[in-house]
């Protein structure tokens, strides 16, 4: 396996800009995804990792070895494609076994490696059948077999498992965790689902408008959000976000808005840096840092907006007088009815304060 790095890296199509200056590294066996919304540059950079797209500046290196503008053939990588790109008129057999028939195998020893990864992957028996003869989680793996049958360094994925619907997507996203923990593959996977994200890398790289805006294992990307669209992209509900007027007094951070009630939090250094420029501040907490309570120190209040029943939880959210929403992840079998005022409690330990530009403020104790 390889490391990956990208130093500089800007890809411009025209005026347009879809990269600019991505800076990031890969470790030899890590799961890194690329995660963002569409639009954001993340299939963009795959591509330029594949050789299917070339820098307009910057190094791409693999290995440490540059290959900027090294041609796919010349870079020992394998990519799975969304579409599964498998060949119609041929067998199973036939497609796992192209790369090592387009590098000049002898045809026993490619169509019993063939088999040999077909078996892995529990395909092994679909080896006669045509593409059109097996399910999309079956195409799926064919596609990854065809990837793993030729030893690489570096394994691409550009939203693999978008075609599959709920339930393959849940099988075929743990059959890709255990294989990469298997194989100790390099691996590098591009989705916009930040559930498979979540599950799968070790580290994530959320894009946004062509930039890596947060660089951090999965736990470290939820919960301590670099900035407000992070906070607002990963996280199913996302994160509430409200916007407060802050201000120290007495040696505590005093956060007001309307329907709102804070008790005083310890003021640290990026807080009080903050107020310098202005008193607005974004309070931010996660859906199952609230519960259903009753009025007090650090509570919301509003009218009950929607109130969905999950089966193990249920997602209840308010709307407060501005229209603000917050959305909290309960458990309960208790009714709640539409149109009841509703108070959410929230500890203030679970309390993000972003500032005026919308990036985390960071406690004291905090080393990054």
């Amino acid at each position: 396996m390889a490391s990956v790095e990208f130093k500089n890296v800007t890809k411009k199509f025209g005026a347009f800009t879809a990269a600019s200056d991505l800076n990031i590294e890969i470790g030899d066996g890590e799961f890194v995804c690329l995660l963002g919304p569409s639009g954001c540059g993340k299939t963009t950079s795959l591509r330029m990792m594949a050789g299917l797209e070339f820098p307009t500046s910057g190094q791409v290196l693999i290995d440490g070895r540059d290959v900027t503008y090294l041609h796919p053939k010349d870079r020992q990588i394998s990519m799975v494609f969304q579409d599964y790109a498998l060949y119609p008129h041929m067998n199973l057999e036939d497609n796992i076994a192209y790369p090592l028939k387009v590098r000049g195998e002898a045809v026993d020893k490619r169509h019993a490696r063939a088999k040999e990864v077909a078996d892995v992957l529990k395909i092994g028996d679909l080896m006669k059948r045509l593409p059109s003869q097996i399910s999309g989680g079956q195409q799926q793996r064919t596609s990854l077999a065809r990837a793993l049958v030729y030893p690489s360094r570096v394994y691409l994925f550009d939203e693999p498992l978008s075609n599959l619907d709920a339930k393959l997507r849940l099988e075929a996203r743990g059959f890709l965790n255990h294989l990469q923990h298997d194989l100790g593959m390099t691996a590098v996977y591009v989705t916009h689902d930040q559930a498979e994200a979540m599950a799968l890398a070790t580290r994530v790289a959320v894009m946004d408008r062509g930039q890596i805006v947060q660089y951090a294992p999965p736990i470290e990307i939820y919960r301590r959000p670099a900035n407000t669209f992070v906070a607002n992209f990963v996280g199913n509900p996302p994160m509430n976000l409200l916007p407060v007027e802050a201000m120290i007094d007495d040696g505590k951070l005093h956060l007001s808005a309307d329907g709102i009630a804070i008790e005083p939090l310890a003021v640290h250094a990026s807080f009080a840096e903050a107020l310098k420029s202005g008193n607005r501040l974004t309070l931010g907490v996660r859906p199952e840092h609230l519960a259903i309570g009753d009025t007090g120190p650090n509570t919301i209040t509003g009218e009950l907006f929607a109130n969905e029943n999950m089966g193990p939880e249920k997602l209840v959210t308010l709307e407060r007088d501005d229209a603000a929403r917050f959305t909290a992840r309960i458990f309960t079998d208790d009714e709640i009815m539409l149109g009841k005022t509703v108070t959410l409690n929230m500890k203030a330990e679970h309390i993000t304060l972003f500032d005026a530009e919308g990036y985390r403020l960071k406690h004291d104790d905090e080393t990054a």
